[in-house]
């Protein structure tokens, strides 16, 4: 009987050689933005050639797609480590905002990142698109858990949640130019408590 064939896997050295690359490349993009980066420049800051990295990433959108959804896999997995413990979804966001406070290259790659999609032909704009897209589903499916259909002011989740996710994206880019003045965990939690004070207030109007 001939042996199985062995399905081909990679090995823990070049799953340590592609996380050092991604690293360096969240590094030279918060630096120098996407389109300001060559692969050359990402392959010398690890010490590789130009054609060794590109044994892992073939073209540079791969590198920028692997790097966009290894920021997502990390808040991901941070969110699933304290839902558990975590009230409310709304204290999720909260604690996701608390967890981005200890890792400010991260926050960087990724506000510079965002801001270049903007610019025409991006190839990052479709992933930051669809990304939003699902950020504000969530945070109004949070608002909605916890506040119902009817939100201070009379606003729909869907009408305060655009609001939400440009706070903490808002907080972020402040906290980034002077993170001793701005205390983005604490403010965004001062943003909850205000969404909370101002539900419990309203008053109640009889159906008639």
């Amino acid at each position: 009987m001939t042996e199985p064939a062995r399905r081909h896997r990679p090995s823990a050295r070049g799953d340590g050689r592609r996380e050092e690359i991604l690293r360096a490349a969240f590094e030279l993009f918060s630096e120098r933005g996407y389109r300001g980066t060559s692969i050359a420049a990402i392959a010398e800051r690890i010490g590789l050639t130009q054609q060794g990295l590109m044994h892992y990433f073939p073209t540079k959108n791969d590198l920028l797609t692997a790097v966009l959804e290894l920021r997502d896999r990390w808040d991901v997995a941070q969110v699933l480590r304290t839902g558990d413990s975590a009230p409310t979804r709304l204290d999720l966001l909260a604690d996701l905002v608390e967890y981005n406070a200890d890792r400010p290259a991260i926050v960087q790659a990724f506000t510079v990142l965002a801001a270049d999609s903007v610019t025409e032909k991006h190839p990052a704009k479709p992933y930051f698109q669809e990304r939003y897209g699902h950020v504000r589903d969530g945070v109004a499916a949070s608002l909605r858990q916890e506040f119902g259909e009817r939100l201070p002011g009379g606003l729909s989740p869907e009408h305060l949640a655009p609001l939400v996710v440009a706070a903490m994206d808002g907080l972020q880019l402040q906290w980034l130019l002077n993170p001793e003045e701005v205390d983005m965990p604490a403010r965004f939690r001062d943003l909850l408590t205000l969404l909370r004070a101002a539900a419990g207030s309203q008053e109640v109007i009889p159906e008639r």
